[in-house]
């Protein structure tokens, strides 16, 4: 494989504040130079680009959304992790040629302090997995669920988006557990996917009798629900909630692009969790970033006795990038999709 570096390279700009839904002409590929590192620093040339909701959250103008991380600057290169090759380096314990996980963004080649890298094994699992099952997605479902969640055996897990990465690692670690796992995600070939996946049970939020398939899918209630997705799934949801439950809460989608802040029966569900005596957390996955070792330890270990199964979805070129995002937006996707925006070296 060619290993020569440009002068110039790729980008995808933001080119516009979107008000609700995002649109192509709020994105811009835009040519620039490859920048060199100083000391301390690594080039890396992007290979896997992730894609993740959170990322509507970054490009701003949503009026029920706030994001703890301030909104890409316009003109900006859009924020996203990665996985790449190191193409140049001036850092002790990088070299080229290294395979590593980081924050490059929307672009071909980005320099990064080497303390913001993470090194590869390609021989323990795929690279493309430090985007989904065993990075930033697969954590947040696990911290979701062990840390904050824990479940008991016997007791009921529902998950929202259960096809996507947080929700199928939720679900299935949660049966491995004792417990029994309930997904909810849109259509029929999801629905499908999840009881291949192994749930207890699988619902189809799109359906007209959605809250009644939810009543019978958990006859003694909900004891552990991972929201991740809000408006009238949470709505069917926090009613069934039993005594004690927990619900952490790492995302809401269906807000990401609202352009107005709707309350909901705010007074009847505090009530809820009150006479209830209900948890409900919210976090971020960095918050259990020093628990990674027992993360992986569990996870790696499950994928490797093919305990664990996980989807991803890769289209080609980072041109195509934005397209891809809003169609994941839009619930087209099945598990992780990542844009392969140049060669991967280990395939």
């Amino acid at each position: 494989m060619d290993r020569t570096i440009p002068s110039t390279q790729r980008r995808v700009t933001l080119a516009a504040r979107p008000e609700g839904a995002p649109r192509l002409s709020d994105f811009a590929v835009r040519v620039g130079p490859v920048p060199t590192p100083a000391d301390g620093e690594v080039l890396v040339r992007t290979v896997y680009l992730s894609l993740d909701p959170y990322l509507r959250g970054r490009m701003g103008s949503s009026a029920a959304h706030s994001s703890a991380t301030p909104a890409v600057p316009l003109g900006g290169v859009m924020e996203g992790g990665t996985v790449g090759e190191v193409a140049l380096s001036a850092a002790a314990g990088f070299a080229p040629g290294d395979l590593v996980t980081g924050n490059s963004g929307w672009q071909e080649y980005a320099v990064q302090p080497a303390a913001a890298l993470r090194r590869l094994d390609p021989a323990a699992a795929p690279v493309s997995t430090a985007l989904g099952i065993l990075g930033m997605p697969g954590l947040t479902g696990w911290a979701g669920l062990v840390e904050i969640g824990r479940p008991r055996p016997g007791e009921t897990v529902v998950v929202a988006a259960a096809t996507g990465v947080v929700g199928s690692v939720v679900g299935q670690l949660a049966r491995r557990r004792g417990a029994r796992a309930v997904g909810i995600a849109g259509g029929p070939d999801k629905v499908a996917w999840l009881r291949a996946a192994g749930f207890d049970a699988a619902i189809d939020h799109r359906a007209p009798d959605f809250a009644g398939q939810l009543a019978a899918a958990t006859p003694d209630g909900i004891d552990v629900y991972v929201e991740n997705v809000g408006g009238r799934v949470w709505d069917a949801v926090w009613p069934r909630l039993n005594r004690h439950a927990r619900v952490p809460v790492c995302g809401v989608a269906s807000a990401y692009s609202a352009t107005g802040r709707g309350t909901g029966d705010m007074s009847a569900l505090l009530s809820h969790l009150v006479t209830r005596s209900i948890t409900m957390r919210g976090f971020a996955f960095h918050e259990f970033a020093h628990l990674r070792p027992q993360f992986e330890a569990e996870v790696a270990a499950g994928l490797r006795a093919g305990e664990l199964v996980h989807h991803e979805e890769v289209v080609t070129g980072l041109d195509r990038a934005p397209a891809a995002f809003l169609g994941m937006l839009a619930g087209e996707h099945l598990g992780k999709r990542l844009v392969r925006v140049g060669a991967d070296p280990t395939r």
